[in-house]
């Protein structure tokens, strides 16, 4: 994210222009909608292309299930079948599960909190570029005959070079990892949205439970997504490079890329699970009319799910000779997160015996949900014994299981909101009739396809073969399954027809049409871009059934702060992150084709990484360079205070803890720490597992060690200092602080490459390690010192007035964590100098 997101001055405001609270607000026309930021806009963007890999991944699965459809079926050759399966999990998984919930949540999240657009409206922007052309990068590979066939996990060694010598795994691994930019960018966002921009009144304790899904779940993505990313990257320098990260005869080890996906991949399944289940909690309610039963039991299970759920990696390892100990630990783990699910699923049926539901569509779905997921929980409880683990991993048993938790627990409420939030994408409603047929024919045709899989496991069928003979069991439970996924394609193609169909026919909609309870059903469902004209006080979970008088006038009319437009400005309320009490104002960015800028120079980064074309590569890193400069450099409005109604008078911004950006910056080191913690996970793990090939590698020099963990502690402090004098509004000696920390970063990052030259990374995996780990602590070394001279070259160009700390403040927070990660490389830099002395 950027040093500071301060807005560009509102080209609104200029003579002559309409300024108008609609206009500022209003959506660009034409082509220039591709520079548009509103979460809105945005938020539709990821569903619809979510949605789109969503279908090409059906077709793939369609083209797997009619493969299997009979014994010894040549419609597919052995090296198709499996590009294939690869396609259809990777496009399921990485393109179309998160991002499309993450576009529920950026299109949903302002409406619900009561505020005017998310807080960093340009990051938002900037992930959904870099999602699009990260998928359009893995896509691509059918075009050029490279398509993955290495699973959707790519294990090695088989996508080593060894055993896939050509770029289709390289596709797989650059595409994906520049995808995942987008997930890990939306979490700060949502993170520091929810956090910072609520209604007045709204607490967390008064958030709706939507939003305390989302917050969960942008804290799982921003932990969880660095391991996957490190081990793709680490993978691709293999592959590219030639360093043994993964090569045993070099001390490395082909289970290390297991840890690390792992370490995504199960959290992912619960990063899936949340925000639908925050869906189902939403529109439960409103179909019953009463609110959601023990909301606090379900916040708490939430929470209790995010922590469980990172310690139970090796639930999908047992098979691969860990220790016992190991195995009862993650069992016991993988059975645990049992519990806080089925306080969820507790606090989801006694809401429903609480009133009498109404039986429409996304009711359903709802119920649908809850049939197929408590299945798929205990087929996952036993998975979970290690015995039974053994006899049923890499079976069709697997496959179902997985299937039943995914699709029953992200899919169904999927549809399920498709059909409640309907009227905000295109301001009619969806049949109810066509949905009633959508449902029974997904819901018989996936049990149909998936529930006899569990029989098809159990009788020996392992997953990924192209084939099977005649005459073992297996083959009219295939048929059954391939009729069954024809069935399933027919519900979703009969939703894709009333899409289409409601667009001209569909009924409009009204205001508030299901009577539900929380504030995205405030305004008429389509609006010209904006949320709120004033942003009402809140003073319950549900405001629209606890304040009648918010529905009772019209939308524009309702009483609250910031009532209409001041200066041709766009702006919200930022608020306490706990209390939800006004502390600022917040003011945003107008459209703008910088982040588009930005991340297609970085597209064309890792194209041309993909392509061996290394100038172009530069050029793109240039280009992304020069964008992320101009997004940064923009006049500060911090200090200036103005009254924004019903007695209320707030500063524009706000130099403290409290503030949006100091939250992005935490949530921003969060992530950059969890990939920090990856990369050191690694090298214990391979001074763990290989001992004696770590000790031949030659040893780090003592002196540098030294030297860089003294920096690295000089880059904290000062950092530590430069935030103090900024509290005080000592802006001048902030600044020089600011200077110091970049001296200090300088030295420290020359020091550990210093004490590193001895160490070959080509030699030994470990030694390969400790060069990613200081590379990546350099490129954080990098951005301190960037980041103290543009500030600098922001005062001298006047961009910044006097009495204006919040640049200096926010790199403090930054400067305090890079400094600790030069600490901890210095340590096992002089560890391994040790290590080296006493051999």
């Amino acid at each position: 994210m950027s040093v500071a997101e301060e807005p560009a001055p509102c080209s609104g405001a200029r003579m002559g222009e309409d300024t108008t609270f609609e206009a500022v607000w209003d959506t660009p026309k034409g082509w220039r909608v591709l520079s548009s930021v509103s979460h809105r806009v945005v938020g539709r963007r990821f569903i619809y292309t979510g949605f789109v890999f969503f279908l090409i991944a059906g077709v793939l699965a369609l083209l797997v299930r009619t493969q299997l459809i009979v014994p010894g079926n040549d419609f597919l050759d052995l090296e198709t079948y499996n590009q294939v399966f690869t396609m259809h999990g990777t496009l399921m998984m990485f393109l179309f599960a998160i991002p499309i919930l993450e576009g529920f949540a950026v299109y949903l999240i302002p409406l619900m909190l009561g505020a005017r657009d998310l807080i960093f409206p340009r990051l938002g922007q900037f992930g959904y570029y870099c999602y699009l052309f990260g998928g359009i990068i893995v896509l691509s590979s059918f075009l050029f005959d490279a398509a993955p066939d290495g699973g959707w996990f790519m294990y090695v060694p088989l996508s080593t070079t060894d055993f896939t010598p050509d770029i289709s795994a390289d596709f797989w691994l650059i595409g994906i990892t520049f995808a995942e930019i987008a997930s890990v960018t939306a979490a700060v966002e949502l993170i520091t949205a929810i956090l910072c921009a609520r209604a007045p009144g709204m607490s967390l304790a008064k958030m709706p439970i939507f939003a305390w899904y989302i917050l969960i779940t942008a804290f799982m993505i921003a932990i969880g997504f660095p391991p996957l990313i490190i081990g793709s990257i680490l993978l691709e320098a293999e592959r590219l490079l030639g360093l043994p990260f993964f090569d045993p005869l070099a001390g490395g080890d082909p289970l290390l890329w297991q840890h690390l996906f792992w370490l995504f991949g199960h959290p992912e399944v619960y990063i899936i699970f949340l925000p639908a289940a925050g869906m189902v909690a939403t529109m439960l309610p409103t179909f019953v009319g009463a609110p959601l039963f023990g909301y606090g039991f379900a916040v708490a299970a939430v929470v209790s799910m995010g922590f469980i759920s990172f310690g139970l990696w090796a639930h999908h390892m047992f098979a691969t000779g860990l220790p016992i100990l190991s195995l009862s630990l993650f069992s016991a783990a993988s059975t645990m997160v049992a519990v806080p699910t089925g306080v969820q699923i507790f606090c989801f049926i006694a809401t429903l015996a609480s009133g009498r539901p109404r039986l429409t569509t996304p009711m359903l779905f709802i119920l649908g949900f809850l049939a197929i997921f408590v299945l798929g929980g205990l087929t996952g409880v036993m998975l979970a014994s290690v015995p039974f683990n053994w006899q049923a991993h890499d079976s069709y048993f697997v496959v179902a299981h997985l299937h039943y938790v995914l699709i029953g627990g992200m899919v169904f409420p999927l549809f399920g909101a498709f059909y409640y939030w309907a009227p905000h994408f295109s301001g009619r409603m969806l049949s109810e009739r066509l949905g009633r047929w959508v449902f029974w024919l997904m819901f018989i045709g996936f049990n149909t396809t998936f529930l006899l899989m569990h029989l098809t496991g159990l009788r020996g069928m392992p997953r990924r073969i192209a084939t099977y003979p005649e005459g073992i069991g297996w083959d009219r439970l295939n048929m059954l399954s391939s009729i069954g996924s024809y069935i399933l394609a027919a519900g979703v193609a009969l939703f894709v027809y009333d899409v289409f169909r409601s667009l001209r026919r569909g009924p409009l909609a009204p205001r508030n049409p299901w009577g539900a309870a929380t504030l995205e059903w405030l305004y008429p469902p389509v609006t010209p871009g904006f949320n709120f004209h004033g942003i009402p006080p809140v003073h319950s979970r549900e405001p629209l059934w606890d304040q009648p008088e918010l529905l009772e006038r019209e939308a524009h009319e309702v009483d609250g702060l910031m009532h209409g437009l001041r200066d041709g400005r766009r702006e919200t309320l930022g608020c306490d992150p706990v209390t939800g009490a006004p502390l600022y104002i917040l003011r945003l960015p107008h459209p703008t084709w910088v982040p588009m800028i930005a991340a297609a120079g970085l597209a064309l980064m890792f194209g041309a990484t993909l392509a061996s074309v290394y100038w172009l590569c530069a050029l793109g890193g240039v280009i992304a360079l020069a964008a992320f400069a101009v997004w940064a450099w923009e006049p500060s409005d911090s200090g200036v205070e103005r009254d924004v109604g019903m007695g209320t008078t707030l500063p524009v911004n706000l130099v403290d803890r409290r503030s949006h950006t100091h939250v992005g910056i935490v949530g921003t080191m969060l992530v950059l720490m969890a990939l920090f913690a990856s990369l050191i996970f690694g090298l214990l793990y391979l001074w763990n597992t290989q001992p004696q090939i770590a000790a031949t590698m030659a040893a780090p020099l003592a002196v540098p060690s030294g030297l860089a963990g003294i920096a690295g502690l000089a880059v904290a402090l000062f950092g530590q200092f430069t935030r103090h004098f900024a509290l005080q509004g000592r802006t001048g000696r902030a600044a020089l602080l600011a200077q110091l920390t970049a001296i200090a970063a300088l030295l420290s990052g020359a020091s550990l490459g210093w004490a590193l030259l001895p160490v070959d990374p080509r030699a030994t995996a470990f030694g390969a390690t400790l060069w990613a780990i200081a590379g990546f602590v350099a490129i954080n070394l990098c951005v301190v010192v960037f980041w103290a001279l543009f500030n600098a070259a922001r005062k001298l160009a006047g961009r910044v007035g006097p009495g204006q700390s919040l640049p200096d403040f926010n790199l403090a927070t930054f400067a305090k964590g890079t400094g600790l990660m030069v600490i901890i490389s210095a340590a096992f830099c002089l560890a391994g100098t040790l290590g080296g002395a006493a051999q």
